[in-house]
């Protein structure tokens, strides 16, 4: 595709070299109707003053709003609070091992997988956790390959665990530590 621009005056001529697929040439006659002042051959279409210039323009125009109005709104999450994180990793440590010592598949393997587990959340919590939106999946995923590689029992139960206490809790637990609101 070739596109000159030749005049910027107040004709403006924008020629568009175009070799259309066969299956579409039965669509020229309509590109050269929609303007009075176009003309289409089998090799291209020439516009004067086209609306689909006017239109790019516009366009061109109001996207440059919308990238400033996106910088003004950008927010940026607070960093992680080292002893917020120490605080919900032993909450978090509590529960899985009372949760998961209920569970036969674990076997003596259950302080092993509860240890892997907190291992992966405490340094998600000091490293990347800064409050409510920020809590991530990667983690918990983490957890059951972990457990899984090690030859480990019940890799995705843990996790599934893990992820079910962390979105019950970990949000509430920040904002009332950190005084904000609660959603």
């Amino acid at each position: 595709m070739k596109i000159m621009v030749a005049s910027l005056a107040l004709s403006l001529t924008v020629t568009v070299n175009v070799n259309p697929p066969s299956s579409l040439l039965h669509l020229l006659p309509l590109l050269s109707s929609s303007s009075s002042s176009s003309s289409a051959t089998a090799s291209g279409v020439r516009f004067k003053h086209s609306l689909v210039v006017e239109k790019a323009e516009r366009r061109l125009a109001s996207t440059s709003k919308h990238i400033c109005r996106a910088a003004a709104t950008e927010y940026k999450f607070p960093d992680p609070i080292p002893e917020f994180a120490d605080a919900e990793t032993e909450k978090f440590r509590n529960h899985l091992l009372t949760k998961l010592s209920k569970r036969d598949i674990y076997g003596d393997s259950v302080d092993q997988v509860v240890r892997i587990c907190t291992e992966i959340f405490s340094t998600f919590l000091h490293t990347e956790y800064g409050g409510p939106g920020t809590l991530l999946v990667l983690p918990f995923i983490d957890m059951a390959d972990t457990v899984n590689e090690r030859g480990l029992p019940g890799g995705p139960q843990a996790a599934r665990a893990a992820v079910k206490w962390a979105q019950k809790h970990v949000d509430k637990d920040w904002n009332e530590w950190t005084g904000g609101d609660d959603e």
